[in-house]
């Protein structure tokens, strides 16, 4: 769905105020309708489930009022991993969108299918691959600055 790209290019710019505080380039935006609720990108600090995808979650629960985002989408540029696909379906996240797969923690189809799990009380329509080559290219730049800046060192 090109209505899709817009917030996908919203995660992508979250993604790189990231990448530009040196942490993880992942970005994350929460839509209801053509309303962004919620942003968030992945953050180095003391809280272990500072994601991308459980900010951008809580802050649309904040500003609803509710922890229910049934009717909610989830750009996210990095495929959720398991609590975060965990807290989406627990959200009851109607659809998430994602853009680049993760072959080592990915739990929307890649290595787990947590969102689509049917064991669960919930599933999540998934769209995958939207802007990966751009979602993908975050990723690989800001390892490519670690692995940089530890050669120095």
């Amino acid at each position: 769905m090109t209505a899709d790209l817009p917030f996908m290019r919203l995660a992508l710019d979250e993604a790189r105020r990231a990448l530009e505080r040196g942490d993880v380039p992942v970005g994350a935006v929460v839509v209801l309708g053509e309303k962004v609720l919620g942003t968030g990108s992945n953050r180095k600090d003391t809280d272990p489930t500072a994601h991308a995808e459980v900010q951008a979650l809580r802050m649309a629960a904040s500003k609803l009022g509710r922890w229910n985002l049934g009717d909610c989408t989830l750009y996210v540029t990095l495929e959720p991993c398991p609590m975060c696909a965990g807290a989406c379906v627990n959200a009851r996240v109607s659809r998430v969108v994602f853009g680049a797969a993760d072959p080592r923690a990915g739990a929307g189809g890649t290595l787990y299918n947590i969102l689509h799990d049917t064991r669960l009380n919930h599933r999540c329509q998934v769209r995958s691959g939207l802007l990966a080559k751009e979602c993908t290219w975050l990723l690989q730049e800001y390892f490519l600055r670690r692995r940089r800046a530890n050669e120095k060192n």
